[in-house]
């Protein structure tokens, strides 16, 4: 019988415990550091303290408004101070944030609004048009509608009925009632694009943001005080959950609406940028940037970067910059990142280009993640660390979702066994990193967009003169990897490459049509499966 001489009168209450929320971190850095920038945008300059009281009258508006804790609260916007404040002023409320990619179409906005049952949405007016068509697709009772006006921003259009500024008002002297009530309760809803009809709801929690903030903060070894630009979307993935890593450490969060090199560099020059996040194609396009652009930045940027893993000649290019590069990688389920390819202090005496090659792998867990492994996807028996061996890589710990909206059966079979199931395949390699060799569910993930090849092929086989169709992910310079499309045109009719690309431009989101098409007979085993592994390899020889 187990000695409980330590849990004899030694229970849990206010003075020792506490739920783990990043709202925490938010407090602190207001009450520690009140005066120092939390947000610089265009003319906009706002402290922690500033963006603090901002939040406040955010999350007493929501309560005003009939918003109670579980209930969903929507944004709809670009890399804009609301965007961030409404990352600290809906979990005070006790609602959920649901921040929606702003370049989906609009039948999936549609669904995300109504599958999460949104009741606000906060509309940057430059996506107004975008929400306006979304909303008219739906049924039922409609979310209040709030406009955000960014007089910098382009084509802008009014959609709500009343604006951020005058709504962060309502809320007068609402009593806020601590948040959370629980460390479990939700406190994001993103959606992920599936293989198979409509995206899934992944919720996360308040220990898991907590932890997951921490982690990104101990794996960058940021010091107090970073200046960081948002290269990185705010809508993925909750920015990798910078908005409170910010917050930990009391930094600068610098908007950036557009993400070009002028922009990028003229940032970095002005406010004296010393970390950023982005995909690949952000770190192609600081690589590939003007000599007179690069030769702009004296002093040294941390770049974080994710999604397919950059060429090893990217990594090459930027390190030689004077840039330093982290290699990391995760999905929607981990908060975003969860492992990073952690660098050995013998790398730094390789050549650049082994280096490099070192560096493109997707790494070891992080710190506040408790298991990783690459494994037999059936039984769940680890792969033998050869580097060779390809297996599934799986997640466990505080870091992983709470599991998917509404969709018990996606959930159960997500944690199947006590793991959460990435559908990526992966080596292992003998000093413990893992090494993505392919995507079990063929998501193609372009700029660092998801995007399912079966909801392109679904478009395709709706054409009158496509009989049979299939969608690869294929190399991209600049993007990282593109759709790559194979089609069977029926018998006695003509269709070309632009016809085929013009017709998934009409019916998807522009960023999810395919660049390449191939005509002719698809691969397919006997059984009648295609065979995608012999279409990647078609895709990559004949460009």
């Amino acid at each position: 019988m187990a000695n409980d001489i330590y849990e004899r009168d030694l229970d849990r209450n206010p003075a020792n415990y506490q739920p783990l929320s990043p709202l925490s971190l938010f407090e602190r850095a207001a009450r520690v550091h009140p005066d120092h920038p939390a947000v610089l945008y265009g003319g906009v300059s706002r402290t922690w303290g500033e963006t603090h009281v901002r939040a406040v009258k955010l999350a007493r508006a929501l309560r005003a408004s009939g918003v109670g804790e579980g209930d969903t609260v929507a944004v709809l916007a670009g890399n804009i101070p609301e965007m961030f404040e409404a990352h600290f002023g809906v979990p005070m409320a006790g609602a959920v944030l649901n921040t929606i990619n702003t370049r989906l179409d609009a039948p999936v906005v549609a669904f995300i609004l109504q599958h999460g049952e949104a009741r606000v949405l906060f509309v940057d007016q430059v996506f107004g048009a975008l929400a306006r068509e979304a909303l008219a697709r739906m049924d039922g009772a409609l979310p209040l509608v709030v406009d955000i006006v960014d007089p910098g921003g382009e084509g802008n259009v009014g959609v709500g009925d009343t604006n951020y500024e005058e709504f962060i008002e309502r809320g007068g002297k609402i009593v806020l009632e601590p948040q959370p009530r629980d460390e479990w309760q939700a406190i994001g809803l993103g959606y992920t694009s599936g293989t198979t009809g409509n995206p899934k709801g992944v919720v996360t929690h308040h220990r898991g943001a907590f932890l997951g903030a921490v982690s990104n903060v101990l794996v960058w070894q940021m010091q107090r005080h970073p200046v960081y630009l948002w290269t990185l979307p705010m809508f993925h993935c909750n920015g990798w959950t910078f908005p409170w890593v910010l917050a930990a450490v009391a930094g600068t969060s610098v908007c950036l609406r557009n993400v070009n090199a002028p922009d990028i560099f003229a940032a970095i020059s002005r406010h004296g940028v010393t970390h950023l996040c982005g995909a690949p194609i952000v770190m192609s396009t600081i690589a590939n940037a003007p000599e007179a652009l690069r030769g702009s930045v004296g002093h040294r940027v941390e770049c974080m970067t994710a999604g397919a893993a950059p060429p090893a000649a990217v990594i090459q290019a930027i390190e030689e910059m004077g840039f330093g590069i982290t290699h990391v990688y995760g999905l929607t389920e981990t908060y975003g990142p969860a492992t990073t390819c952690e660098e050995k202090p013998h790398w730094a005496g390789l050549p650049a280009r082994e280096r490099s090659e070192l560096k493109a792998r997707q790494g070891v867990r992080y710190p506040m993640l408790e298991g990783l492994m690459v494994a037999n996807p059936d039984t769940l028996e680890p792969v033998p660390r050869d580097g060779k061996t390809i297996g599934e890589i799986f997640f466990r710990g505080n870091m992983v979702m709470s599991g998917y909206l509404k969709n018990p059966r996606a959930t159960e079979e997500a944690f199947r066994g006590g793991w959460f199931h990435s559908g990526d395949l992966a080596t292992w390699h003998p000093d413990d990193y893992v090494q993505i060799k392919d995507r079990s569910k063929d998501v193609i993930i372009s700029g660092g967009e998801n995007i399912s090849s079966i909801e392109i092929e679904n478009v395709l086989f709706r054409h009158p003169s496509i009989i049979d169709a299939a969608v690869v992910a294929m190399p991209h310079p600049k993007w990282g990897e593109t759709p790559c499309a194979f089609v069977t045109v029926r018998d006695g009719e003509s269709l070309g490459a632009a016809d085929v690309i013009a017709w998934c431009r009409d019916n998807l989101a522009h960023f999810k049509c395919p660049t390449r098409v191939i005509f002719g007979a698809i691969a397919k085993t006997s059984t009648g499966k295609v065979q995608k592994y012999k279409l990647r390899e078609q895709a990559v020889s004949s460009g």
